[in-house]
């Protein structure tokens, strides 16, 4: 689902003003300046160096990457799927999500029991998962159980059950889950954006579907799934931990050398429509407060222009600077939070601004974020709020690559976007090289503040009059209880 801003951490006005006052004449001679209006400046980064790796290509078609990183006497493995809710069945969304949920739920030689026994056992942890463009399983071991663990990595991947007990009590707890989430208005906001960004685009549906879809999809769907797209020529695996790169390649072709290659079908999806000037409010009258989303479409991650695009989101509302916290919370008091991000996929992407706010106070605060974004778009950033920005990123990048977890994160990353894997190494160089010009070029390219998709979800009869005052007139009102994002009208179908 949509990704979640953190609380902001200022301090509440007035609080250095408490008691200055008494010390002011003492010591206004020898501090003139203090309290200081800027931050600190960031410490000189430190020299960083990505541990050596090697990528080789099995004779099936297996993307292998090996890194060495001997610090810890541990081993991450992670196996990447090329498959996920964009290769849904039509009718049947959530087959990739429900697919991924039971793979570590049995195979064909180990029940969901013996799995978590083993992997407990040596110490370990497994976990599987998947998103709109791939699927996923985890496992991070000790070194002297990094046998065990790719054997068992294996068997998952390859081997899966799924058996109906298994689908009927994940069908279960996701669907609890979704009733749960359709009461939300954080879940609700960031769903039905994304369903205005990309309309019927696989990236606009839930990955988890809905109710409906779910109850549709049978076993055979789920093995049609995994047959289709789990062959080795639409995997990759990366190894990182206390091993050679050699150890690493050889267990790599003991357990999967013999995995048969399979072809795969090239998936056709409808393009996202053109970006337009929509507001759609969820009327939702318990609410306490109001969530408000504001964005469009973007570029994909593989994208030339990516980097400087998500220095300007940064810039926007992100860590190291946010315009849009500062405007929204220190300077009117209206949130705790907001922010902004650069969502890129991989066929294409959405930037997406976000806070909530109170009832009374949601005119204001669209106002002030469409107005941020429109002065994005229009006006030059300064030197200073680039250089924070960038300090934020290059300074920020040495906890990413941290543990062997965090190495792998980052080496999955660029191959399955189809990067250089040299980037990471030079990923600070690359962020410093980026201009005030660039951050003005791409928010002129990609930012369309006359074609924003806007969502609120809260108390509707309070806020639209105020909407109607800061020039947001025309809009569409949807009840909670009648939304149906699956739906072209966006409404249930009585």
């Amino acid at each position: 689902m949509r990704r979640r801003f953190l609380l902001g951490c200022g301090l509440l006005p007035g609080v250095l003003g408490f008691g200055f006052a008494l010390y002011t004449s003492a010591a206004s001679a020898q501090v003139t300046s203090w309290p200081s209006e800027q931050p600190p400046r960031p410490l000189t980064a430190r020299e960083v160096t990505f541990p050596p790796y090697q990528v080789r290509t099995l004779a099936n078609g297996l993307q292998v990457i090996t890194v060495a990183h001997h610090e810890q006497p541990a081993v991450s493995m992670r196996m990447v799927a090329r498959a996920g809710s964009v290769q849904d069945l039509p009718g049947k969304a959530g087959v990739a999500n429900l697919a991924a949920s039971l793979l570590d739920q049995g195979t064909t030689t180990r029940s969901a029991q013996d799995i978590a026994d083993q992997i407990d056992f040596i110490g370990g942890a497994l976990g599987t998962g998947s998103g709109s463009d791939l699927s996923f399983v985890n496992v991070v071991v000790m070194k002297d159980s990094f046998g065990v663990a790719m054997d068992l990595l294996s068997d998952v991947v390859r081997n899966p059950a799924f058996a109906v007990e298994e689908i009927e009590r994940q069908k279960q707890q996701t669907i609890s889950a979704l009733q749960v989430s359709a009461e939300d208005p954080d879940y609700i906001a960031g769903a039905l954006f994304d369903r205005l960004v990309y309309g019927f685009h696989p990236y606009g549906l839930p990955n988890n579907g809905t109710p409906k879809t779910l109850a549709a999809i049978t076993r055979a769907d789920l093995q049609a799934y995994h047959k289709r797209n789990f062959v080795p020529n639409n995997m990759i695996l990366a190894i990182v931990g206390d091993i050679t790169s050699e150890e690493g390649f050889a267990a790599a072709e003991r357990v999967f050398g013999a995995w048969p290659r399979a072809d795969v079908e090239s998936v056709s999806v409808i393009d996202p429509p053109p970006s337009t000037r929509r507001l759609v409010i969820v009327d939702k009258p318990d609410a306490v407060q109001t969530e408000i989303r504001v964005g469009q479409v973007s570029i994909p991650r593989n994208h030339p222009d990516y980097l400087a695009f998500d220095l300007a989101m940064k810039i926007l509302g992100g860590e190291g600077a946010n315009r849009l916290h500062r405007v929204l919370r220190a300077e009117r008091g209206l949130t705790y939070g907001a922010a902004a991000v650069a969502e890129s996929r991989k066929q294409t992407g959405d930037f997406v601004a976000e806070t909530d706010t109170r009832t009374e106070t949601t005119g204001e605060a669209l106002r002030l974020m469409v107005d941020e974004i429109a002065r994005l778009q229009r006006d030059r950033v300064s030197g200073r709020e680039l250089s924070d920005a960038q300090a934020y990123l290059a300074g920020s990048f040495p906890l990413t690559i941290e543990t062997p977890n965090d190495i792998a994160t980052q080496v999955l990353n660029v191959v399955f976007y189809e990067l250089p894997v040299e980037e990471i190494g030079s990923f600070r160089e690359r962020v410093q090289r980026v201009t005030p010009d660039d951050i003005q070029r791409v928010a002129r390219a990609y930012v369309r503040p006359d074609r924003l998709s806007i969502v609120l979800v809260g108390k509707a009869d309070e806020f639209v009059p105020q909407l109607r005052r800061v020039g947001f007139t025309e809009f569409e009102m949807i009840a909670v209880e009648d939304l149906d994002i699956m739906s072209a009208s966006l409404r249930r179908s009585r």
